[in-house]
């Protein structure tokens, strides 16, 4: 199988801010491929790069088989690209949007409807709304649309779902498995960890470092080890309480749990019991299944 994206030692600062610090990873044709990270960490440099739009300071990348610097013009009539923000022409309505980004690929709406129908199905109850007044998940769908008018062979998604409502993060999701299924190779980025399970493979980033590349259940293997669920009635209290017991490495945050990363030696009985007599009640304290973001900071702590 032949790689979609090829990227290889590229390197990109801004003044004394290194936004890429020697990225290698590729995308085989065909995958839906997540680059997984927080805000800042790279991922939207990257796509500057991958777009033709910001020139690498050194290393290489190919987008289809066509070198960022070198062909420049005929990649961009390859890719779809869907930026962070919302970059259509909100006085445009529906339907002037698809026609007007279909006439600059030298296409018709019509020539790969069957693309795009999924999609449009959706927005078709409204082709005279201005976009800029739809909603933020029928924007995403209508930018979506637009970036696929020209039946690209790669799709490039920059954060696609930021700021759209779990029902539309969802819609969106299936309309990107949809999509693979045709052959359309997509890299898409985002900050949601749980996004990350929907991908085929991921390339974990930060501070423009890439930390690990593999399937999501290969990265996740082996993290219930020595990884516990904690709560009490008094949350706060007892994140500062667990930071001071032996056998703990490091503990956070996870929705309404603490997870604790603890050594071979750790024993939660007895955990129970020291935070007991620091005056916490009802503490509990229980084997925790390992995901994304557990991995994510366990990388991150081992970086630094």
């Amino acid at each position: 199988m032949s790689n979609a994206i090829d990227i290889q030692g590229i390197t990109k600062k801004y003044s004394d801010l290194t936004a890429l610090d020697d990225m290698t990873f590729s995308v085989p044709e065909g995958m839906l491929f997540g680059l997984i990270g927080p805000d800042g960490a790279g991922k939207t440099t990257l796509y500057r790069i991958l777009t033709t739009l910001l020139p690498a300071d050194s290393g290489t990348a190919t987008v289809a088989g066509l070198d960022t610097e070198k062909d420049y013009i005929r990649i961009r009539a390859e890719i779809g690209y869907m930026p962070e923000r919302f970059s259509l022409y909100p006085d445009l309505t529906v339907n002037e949007n698809l026609r007007f980004f279909a006439s600059l690929f030298g296409v018709r709406v019509e020539d790969n409807y069957d693309l795009i129908s999924p999609i449009f199905d959706q927005l078709s109850k409204f082709p005279n709304r201005r976009a800029g007044a739809l909603s933020g998940g029928m924007k995403q769908k209508l930018a979506l649309g637009c970036a696929l008018i020209h039946r690209p062979k790669v799709l490039l998604l920059d954060e696609p779902t930021t700021g759209v409502d779990a029902v539309s993060r969802s819609e969106f999701w299936n309309m990107l498995a949809a999509l693979k299924e045709k052959g359309i190779t997509i890299l898409v980025s985002t900050s949601y960890m749980d996004e990350a399970q929907r991908c085929e493979r991921i390339a974990l980033i930060d501070k423009g470092r890439i930390l690990d590349v593999d399937t999501p259940a290969n990265l996740i293997k082996g993290l219930g080890e020595n990884l516990y669920n904690a709560s009490a009635k008094e949350m706060y209290p007892l994140l500062g309480a667990l930071r001071s017991l032996p056998d703990v490495k490091n503990c956070y945050t996870f929705g309404a749990t603490i997870h604790i990363v603890t050594e071979s030696g750790f024993n939660p009985d007895d955990a129970v019991h020291r935070l007991k007599d620091m005056g916490l009640s009802d503490v509990n304290i229980y084997p925790a299944k390992g995901d994304i973001e557990d991995l994510f900071i366990k990388l991150v702590d081992n970086e630094e």
